[in-house]
């Protein structure tokens, strides 16, 4: 389709991963660099035909393994000369550097951009574990000054609370919320390169540890090795490249309140329903329009908060609509995070959802391929005060 804010003008044209697995002993550049040369392979071109690079987070991110490789290290170690690049932690979302590489090809600044997320935590942080995100620890700033005192050092403790807030308000059950982590356990199981493949059932979850209530185990994502890539293109400069290209439709930017965990005006909305607001604003396409849905599951809640935003379930009403898992099964009419996501595939932390969305509308998930061979498919990425959407299609 043409329209929208890129005009059609800006497509994907590859997509590639790295290696994923928990404690890999590899660097996070090495991993980097794999997933990138895969997804420029992936578009039938080579590394001279790369004129733009794009990555979050920026440099400096004193976290271990939270960040792999900056485009600089990435720059140097494949000789790339770019026309266009940028690096960022301000954004919008983990995919922001992808939104704004569809800008930087629609405006003729580059050619073909390798959008990159890499993390390798598991590896990094092996000896002492990853308690919190905190980044450097230091004195507290912010709503840390607050929750800090009290122990809340943790996302999942920040999201606990809005959580409680919209299962009080509109009776989400554990049951209900369990459709999430379940359903991504059913399809991890089909695809070879998640972390955690066993069976989960009800009782499972039900049965499992707390870790801030009304969050347990399996509501929470699993820290990995791993890089996911992206090459955004110009239209006209992808004639001729093997893969049929995906139509960047629109992206959701909004941010219409402050940047904050629990101070919005309702707390049973997030970041997610403003970017959702402005995705939609850009094109003509209407969620019934989507039939395929790759949406952030740091934590299970944020699912929750992402169907909601993007208007496939009526505010306060997504405890009905995930209940039993079928709407958002492989075989339903909203396959959701088909790889697994980041409860049991791995917390590729963003991008990995953009890889998946693109591996599924080229019809190349083997065993967990969506049964309805999806057209459209959405992309939500972030939680609490931020986050970003792509709306892909194959027309």
């Amino acid at each position: 389709m043409s329209g929208g804010p890129f005009d059609g003008k800006a497509v994907v044209t590859g997509a590639g991963k790295s290696q994923v697995g928990r404690r890999l002993g590899r660097t996070g550049l090495d991993l980097t660099i794999e997933a990138v040369t895969r997804a420029i392979a992936d578009a039938g071109l080579s590394v001279d035909d790369i004129d733009g690079i794009a990555s979050y987070p920026g440099p400096g991110v004193p976290d271990l393994g939270f960040s792999g490789a900056t485009i600089t290290e990435v720059r140097n170690a494949l000789g790339l000369r770019s026309r266009w690049y940028l690096s960022s932690t301000e954004t919008a979302g983990q995919i922001g550097p992808a939104i704004e590489a569809c800008m930087a090809v629609t405006l003729g600044l580059a050619n073909h951009v390798v959008v990159y997320r890499s993390v390798w935590e598991s590896t990094a942080q092996a000896g002492a574990g990853r308690a919190s995100v905190l980044f450097g620890g230091g004195a507290l700033s912010g709503h840390l000054e607050y929750t800090g005192p009290f122990g809340a050092l943790s996302a999942a403790n920040w999201l606990s609370m809005p959580a409680q807030r919209y299962m009080h308000d509109f009776g989400l059950t554990r049951e209900q919320l369990s459709a999430i982590p379940l359903n991504a356990r059913a399809n991890a199981g089909l695809n070879p390169d998640a972390i955690y493949r066993d069976p989960l059932t009800l009782d499972d979850y039900l049965g499992a540890r707390m870790i801030s209530e009304p969050l347990c185990l399996f509501d929470c994502d699993v820290p990995c090795d791993g890089a996911t890539a992206v090459i955004i293109s110009r239209r006209d400069a992808a004639a001729g490249l093997p893969r049929h290209p995906l139509t960047v439709e629109s992206v959701g930017t909004g941010m219409f309140e402050r940047a904050t965990w629990d101070q919005r005006v309702d707390i049973t909305t997030m970041a997610a329903h403003d970017v959702a607001a402005t995705l939609w604003e850009h094109t003509k396409l209407r969620a019934s329009d989507v039939n395929h849905a790759q949406l952030y599951d740091g934590f299970s809640f944020l699912t929750v908060m992402w169907l909601e935003a993007l208007g496939f379930a009526e505010h306060g009403k997504v405890g009905p609509f995930i209940e039993g898992g079928e709407r958002i099964a492989l075989d339903g009419p909203l396959p959701l995070n088909t790889s697994g996501g980041q409860l049991s595939g791995g917390r590729l932390h963003g991008m990995g959802f953009l890889h998946e969305a693109c591996v599924q509308l080229w019809g190349e998930g083997g065993e967990r391929q969506a049964r309805n061979s999806p057209e459209v498919a959405v992309v939500g990425v972030g939680g609490g005060p931020v986050g970003g959407a792509m709306l892909l299609s194959t027309r």
